[in-house]
């Protein structure tokens, strides 16, 4: 925390009630609680240090562990040394009276700033007289498919850090006593910065960022791609001050000419001309998928996205409109009936449209892999897919997009009125939050029934937005 930010370990200790937790942060939380329960299940001789009633009881029980000879897996190991404590999820014995220390985490690769967490903890366990001969990430693989119901051996690797940390623990002492005398002193006046999201999402930005002079309303971060970097470090950060002639790239051109002006750019003969061979009937397409990081059904991997719903409007030359939909709440293995309902949904010709298509794609061709036997349906469907996202790119900007070409910022500048704020569901995060929810076991019929409805509207406003701006592209 201090290496990311002084500011926010001197927040975390003085003003915890200023914290504010993303949306996502319950989630993370329970992943990484399931995870780390597997990783110790996995080691099923292993004791538990267990934080009651306190962790200077903790701290007296891993001593113990240590000094008798201890030869089984030690979870939660609990060590001290200059004031800094640290619990190690886990030590197994190599049998030569030296332990391997290893990490739990959630990600499927050791990361930069594991380096940093790996180094602290090897510089307490050290001067704690605990002799480490490894020190690992214990991350998952991705490759790891499971086979059978509960079997998730092989679902980690390790990555050993030890040899990148050596040169960190050394600095170690002169690190803490910064942290240390950061705590002791006044709020510090850290400015936000890209620090502020990396490698993690900081409960106080809003704290911080509410403290800073309002800046101008079209920054030049607005341009797409990062194309505001440049002119930050030419200390320009006004996109009305940035002489046009400047901008080389021809979407960054567009981008500051519609929003100095306020007129949309609309090129509908551009986009008359892209969609002139979307043959009818036209399917306009949606998935919404859950990524578990530990696979429950067989066949599937970490994190794969399954699709667990799709809406489906149906469009005719005649301008008549039917919708179709799927959505699986019942917690089983979603991928064969979304498959055959895709198949039976989707008609046999046709072009299929999709935002950003590569997504929709992608998960057709992984449920023709898992079921041979609809694979040429399946590779049909995927035949006639074509993709509306560059089209919309390519021929359409309304300042208040703000350089973004997803659907949610370009419907209210086309259809206000279908905005997504009123929606309970209102994007792919909080409709795998409302997935999640509503296979648990805890939840009331009640709350499924709500949870059903709210993710049809969210799933169905998605094809219905496609529509509605195709139509718009099309029409002067």
């Amino acid at each position: 925390m201090f290496e990311q930010c002084p500011k926010r370990l001197w927040l975390s200790v003085h003003r915890p009630e200023l914290a504010e937790q993303d949306e996502g942060a319950e989630t993370r939380f329970a992943t990484g609680h399931e995870v780390g329960a597997i990783a110790c299940a996995l080691l099923p001789n292993g004791v538990m240090v267990e934080a009651d009633p306190d962790l200077a009881a903790a701290l007296v029980t891993t001593q113990a562990l240590l000094d008798g000879g201890h030869d089984r897996p030690i979870f939660e190991a609990t060590l001290q040394h200059d004031g800094v404590l640290v619990r190690i999820d886990v030590l197994e014995p190599n049998g030569s009276g030296c332990w391997h220390m290893a990490e739990v985490k959630s990600s499927t690769k050791a990361k930069d700033y594991h380096v940093g967490d790996i180094a602290t903890q090897l510089w307490v366990a050290r001067n704690a007289g605990v002799s480490i001969s490894s020190a690992a990430i214990r991350h998952i693989d991705s490759s790891f498919v499971l086979e059978r119901e509960g079997e998730l051996d092989g679902l980690f690797a390790d990555t050993d850090l030890m040899t990148v940390a050596e040169p960190i623990i050394t600095g170690r002492g002169a690190t803490i006593a910064a942290a240390r005398a950061t705590l002791a002193g006044g709020e510090p006046a850290t400015q936000p910065g890209e620090h502020c999201d990396t490698p993690f999402p900081c409960e106080f930005a809003g704290y911080c960022h509410a403290a800073l002079p309002t800046g101008p309303e079209w920054p030049v971060t607005v341009l797409p791609h990062g194309g505001g970097k440049r002119w930050i470090e030419r200390g320009i950060y006004d996109l009305l001050a940035i002489d046009p002639g400047a901008l080389t790239n021809a979407m960054h051109a567009r981008v500051h000419r519609a929003t100095v002006s306020g007129e949309v750019y609309h090129d509908v003969d551009g986009a008359r001309a892209a969609m002139a061979d979307w043959a009818f009937p036209r399917t306009w397409l949606d998935f919404e998928t859950i990524g578990f990081a530990v696979p429950r059904w067989i066949g599937t991997r970490p994190y794969q996205q399954v699709p667990f719903q799709f809406s489906a409007h149906v469009e005719e030359a005649g301008g008549t409109i039917i919708h179709r939909e799927f959505l699986s709440l019942d917690g089983s293995d979603p991928r064969r009936p979304c498959a055959e309902a895709l198949i039976e949904m989707v008609p046999p010709t046709g072009a299929v449209i999709a935002y950003n298509a590569s997504f929709e794609k992608g998960r057709i061709v992984e449920l023709a892999a898992a079921f041979p036997d609809l694979a040429v349906a399946l590779h049909g469907i995927v035949a006639r897919i074509v993709d509306l996202l560059p089209i919309t790119r390519a021929n359409w900007y309304h300042r208040d997009q703000r350089g973004s070409w997803s659907i949610k910022a370009v419907l209210p500048t086309i259809a206000a009125e279908m905005d997504y704020a009123g929606l309970e569901v209102k994007d792919g995060g909080s409709a795998q939050e409302a997935y999640v929810e509503a296979i648990a076991t805890g939840t009331t019929s009640a709350r499924r029934i709500a949870l059903d409805a709210a993710l049809r509207a969210y799933c169905g406003r998605d094809t219905e937005a496609m529509i509605v701006l195709a139509r718009r592209l099309l029409d002067r």
